[in-house]
């Protein structure tokens, strides 16, 4: 057991929620109860960010002088929701405000220089990124010779310094001494919101604005401790509260219930925020999000709801197509590549997601058009995909993103030659990506699994990157109490008892096929979730295995 997990179990914490708090870098009685009990005092000043205090007085400037800012965010749910959040609060402190989104198919991801002649065009004389621009060299360079001042706020990887006259808003800058380097696009809107405001003598409830900045902050992936973990946490409850008709009408069309989880927002309402910037423009996304007619809201909401349903469409396919193409390689690469004149370029990146997940290994596939390919790659725990792929960025038109997530443009005829690159370098991962693992975080018997355990176990909620549901394993030998029930395309349901007479329910997501792995008696792996229908409790399965001779089953190691 870590030090910090006994520190912690010897001041009152159970063991396991020791061991939790202790794997998730909480090591004193003060981190632990402001980890369970996320408050807006946690949230760190903005001024402490570099950069912070100059585009504030630019801002000021554009203010006392009437000046038109343009207001350029990307087109996924973290640029569309911080754009949503510094649009009302600029608007709400006096400013005049023009947001402009990159059209995915047109102008492609970011700032780019078109945006600079839009933004000219308006009249303003001070563009603001939000979730962009940290690579955007050109459109910066554009912008200053154009004589126009630039604020980039944006939490992507640095690859060298902007132009002199840029103020830069990234807590990933050399220089930035900032305590919390992990903030979204949306976070760092939220910090220059309330750092504008303050400013500006406006008395603005953080709580009201971290219900937008939370969409951004689930849906991007970044890691819920820290900062991002109040802004989650404290911005899901503020959900259930708003009077924004442009929400509602979302929530409404998305069937949710209340209270709100991280996966309501990564599979319910990112997905139909994302659907219109992914396939065409991101412009109904903002403007639902800043909306406040409630006939105009459920128009809208509907409308994003048909461009997710034509996004899954086409997701489908390409996810089908490229799962064929890799299941004939004998043996896999240790990193899949595959791209398709059909595919669309927007779902390319939720497409490979899925497939590092079903063949345990990065993924990157590219959709083409004539000579050029555009793609996205997601990678899987312990291989950074961002930093394989980098030493050639000489190679690639375009090239960005994070560790497990990258996005790129490169000329078609240079795909084989740069995949080939790509499989040697990805080859010293091959010994880890060969057998598929799970840790288990907590051991517990079926009759442990309680109301009064879910119930705490609640605290650590939200769950996502860094602070992972927790993987539990319910050790055998475990027996169905009837033969468990399949339905929709390939699900199981079932209840299991354990030997002491602990029942649970067990929810397996496509194993119908797997179901000869849960022969009684058998073990269980899986998540504790909430049961949308029920209310209750479900241990959704990971893993399962038969026990050997009835008995205990071939255990893993625990996490």
């Amino acid at each position: 057991m870590p030090a910090a997990a006994r520190a912690l179990q010897e001041v009152g914490y159970s063991s396991w929620s020791s061991a939790l708090l202790a794997r998730r870098g909480v090591e004193t009685l003060d981190e632990a109860k402001a980890f369970l009990s996320p408050a807006v005092e946690q949230l760190h000043p903005p001024q402490s960010l570099a950069g912070m205090e100059a585009a504030v007085a630019r801002l000021a400037r554009a203010r006392n002088d009437n000046e038109p800012v343009a207001l350029v965010g990307d087109y996924d749910v973290d640029g569309v929701s911080g754009t949503a959040l510094l649009t009302a609060v600029l608007r709400a402190c006096g400013l005049q405000v023009h947001p402009i989104l990159p059209h995915r198919m047109r102008d492609g991801y970011g700032f780019q220089e078109v945006h600079v002649e839009t933004a000219r065009e308006k009249g303003c004389r001070l563009i603001v990124t939000i979730d962009c621009g940290t690579t955007s060299h050109h459109a910066a360079e554009a912008a200053i010779d154009a004589g126009l001042d630039v604020v980039v706020t944006d939490h992507h990887l640095p690859e060298r310094p902007l132009p002199d006259p840029v103020i830069q808003i990234n807590p990933r800058q050399e220089g930035c001494e900032y305590p919390f380097a992990e903030l979204s696009g949306a976070g760092l809107a939220l910090k220059l919101a309330m750092a504008v405001a303050e400013d500006s003598g406006r008395s603005i409830d953080p709580r009201a604005l971290l219900r937008i900045a939370c969409l951004g902050t689930v849906a991007d992936l970044v890691p819920l401790v820290g900062e991002n973990r109040c802004i989650a946490a404290l911005g899901l409850d503020e959900l259930a509260r708003t009077r924004s008709p442009g929400l509602r009408a979302l929530m409404e069309v998305a069937g949710l219930k209340f209270p709100l989880n991280a996966e309501d927002i990564g599979f319910r309402i990112g997905p139909r925020l994302n659907a219109p910037g992914r396939l065409d423009s991101a412009d109904a996304a903002l403007e639902l999000l800043l909306c406040r007619d409630p006939a105009r809201a459920r128009e809208l909401a509907l409308e994003l709801d048909g461009w997710n349903r034509e996004r899954q469409t086409e997701e489908r396919q390409a996810t089908q197509e490229a799962t064929e193409l890799f299941a004939e390689l004998d043996p896999l690469p240790p990193i899949l590549v595959a791209w398709s004149e059909s595919w669309h370029r927007g779902v390319v990146g939720v497409a490979a997601g899925r497939l590092a997940r079903r063949f345990h290994r990065p993924a990157v596939l590219l959709a083409v058009d004539g000579d050029r390919a555009t793609g996205s790659g997601r990678s899987i725990s312990g291989v950074p995909l961002h930093d394989t792929l980098a030493p050639w960025r000489e190679s690639y038109e375009k090239f960005g993103g994070h560790s497990q997530a990258i996005g790129l443009t490169v000329a078609t005829s240079r795909l084989e030659e740069i995949r080939t690159t790509w499989i040697e370098a990805a080859a010293k991962y091959e010994e880890q990506l060969r057998v598929k693992t799970y840790e288990y975080e907590l051991e517990l018997a079926a009759e442990e699994i309680t109301p009064r355990l879910w119930g705490r176990l609640q605290r650590f909620a939200p769950f996502g990157q860094a602070n992972p549901r927790p993987l539990v394993r319910v050790p055998g030998p475990l027996e169905w109490t009837r033969q468990p029930r399949i339905f929709g395309r390939g699900h199981l349901s079932g209840e299991a008892m354990g030997p002491n007479g602990g029942r649970m329910r067990l929810l397996g997501w496509g194993w119908a096929e797997r179901v000869q792995d849960l022969a009684s008696p058998f073990e269980a792996l899986g998540h504790l979730e909430r049961d949308h229908y029920t209310g209750g409790f479900v241990l959704r399965l990971v893993d399962g295995r038969p026990c050997r001779d009835g008995g205990e089953a071939d255990s893993p190691d625990p996490g």
